[in-house]
């Protein structure tokens, strides 16, 4: 189309040439060509435009920008564009949002006849035509607002998940960190307990050997007497640790009936005789009314003598213990309240961890193992109960205990 459009303006110049047309005919006449073949050019346009698939709407057009014969002594300019140029083919639209994407220019060298003073000759003309293609793509912003919002999400996606992970290593660091502190504490507090039973064994079996020892019946007794006990609280030490690595799932239980006023009268007087040095008052609020409980006796009673003994080891003092139980709905509930010093409240949530001690640090004040917490509370989830409790910093601690009845 574009060389039927070019054909016809060479006959417009050798119109020209012969004096026929004038300059703005020639624009004229090249212009009204163009518009009768670029009905037929906009629906080719639209199918190749449609075979490539673009994903966007394509406005094109091909405007005239110069028509220059050209002319050893002086050019001569048929058209120059300026500021406004010709369009040819293609849509029209206005320029400030279209983009140029090529310039062309082409050469003619074409022969006419010309007459001159009646007579006729054969002569040629040099042709020089530049014209510029441009575009422009329809609602482009919206197309890149598109573009630009599926880049921001995916930036922000990515962003997301990169602080998931940093997160998930922080605390999984963290957390590696807090287990590893508790292994070196368990250590520190497992050799602390285990030295001063190994310390008096070793001691007690090298005065065995004295021979004024072996004289003397009652003195040898006696540290016969120490090397037993101490080797139980080795053996209670070592049992302890293990039976602490069970879940609740793996303690087998051997339950039996029990009355509870006498089952807690039994307990607080065994209790009672243990801190028999120490200035602590039970006070004994068990409901009148007897109740039956189907429990391990063996095990129930470690769980509460467990809370007890950290009664009178975090103790202020003179130490004050209520124990107190009712039954409501098929739950036997024991409240038992210290006036001790306190859990802080960051603690809480782990004072039943295994191994987990509110103290920190190589050296304690209280010994112990941290096991004692976490195994009561594995003893009452054998048992299908719950245990809780509600403490503040100086003012004690209450733990509450729910087991089925029967």
């Amino acid at each position: 189309m574009y060389n039927i459009w070019g054909d016809n303006l060479k006959n417009y110049i050798a119109d020209y040439k012969n004096n026929r047309l004038s300059k703005h005919q020639i624009v004229s006449r090249s212009k009204e060509k163009s518009d009768s073949l670029n009905t037929e050019f906009k629906k080719i346009f639209k199918a190749e435009l449609k075979k490539v698939n673009l994903g966007y709407d394509v406005d094109f057009k091909m405007n005239l920008t110069s028509v220059v014969l050209l002319d050893k002594v002086k050019n001569d300019t048929i058209f120059s564009a300026g500021k406004k140029e010709l369009r040819l083919f293609g849509e029209d639209f206005e320029d400030k949002n279209a983009k140029t994407i090529n310039n062309a220019k082409w050469f003619s060298e074409q022969e006419f006849v010309e007459k001159i003073k009646d007579e006729i000759k054969i002569n040629t003309f040099d042709l020089e035509v530049k014209t510029e293609n441009k575009i422009v793509i329809k609602d482009w912003k919206s197309i890149v607002y598109k573009r630009m919002a599926f880049l921001f999400f995916a930036s922000v996606l990515i962003f997301l998940i990169v602080i998931g992970l940093l997160y998930y290593a922080i605390k999984n660091l963290i957390t590696q960190k807090k287990i590893t502190a508790i292994k070196t504490d368990f250590i520190n507090n497992i050799t602390h307990e285990l030295k001063t039973p190994l310390a008096t064994l070793s001691i007690a079996s090298k005065s065995l050997k004295k021979e004024e020892i072996k004289n003397n019946e009652v003195i040898f007794n006696s540290t016969l007497n120490i090397v037993d006990r101490q080797n139980e609280r080795l053996q209670k030490l070592i049992d302890q640790v293990m039976t602490n690595s069970l879940s609740s799932r793996e303690i087998i239980l051997n339950k039996e009936q029990v009355i509870d006023n006498e089952y807690f009268k039994n307990l607080i007087d065994d209790f009672k005789l243990s801190v028999q040095q120490q200035d602590v008052t039970i006070v004994n609020k068990v409901c009148s009314a007897e109740v039956l409980l189907r429990i391990d006796k063996f095990h129930f009673t470690t769980a509460l003598l467990n809370i007890l003994e950290n009664a009178v080891k975090y103790g202020s003092a003179s130490i004050k213990i209520t124990i107190e139980t009712k039954h409501i709905n098929g739950e036997y509930c024991i409240n038992i309240t210290d006036n001790g010093i306190g859990i802080p409240e960051k603690n809480l949530p782990l004072i039943f961890d295994k191994f987990y001690r509110v103290t920190e640090g190589n050296l304690h004040n209280v010994k112990g193992l941290g096991l004692g917490l976490y195994y009561t509370n594995q003893i009452i989830k054998a048992h299908n109960g719950s245990i809780a409790l509600h403490s503040q910093l100086h003012k004690g601690t209450t733990f509450t205990i729910k087991t089925p009845i029967n």
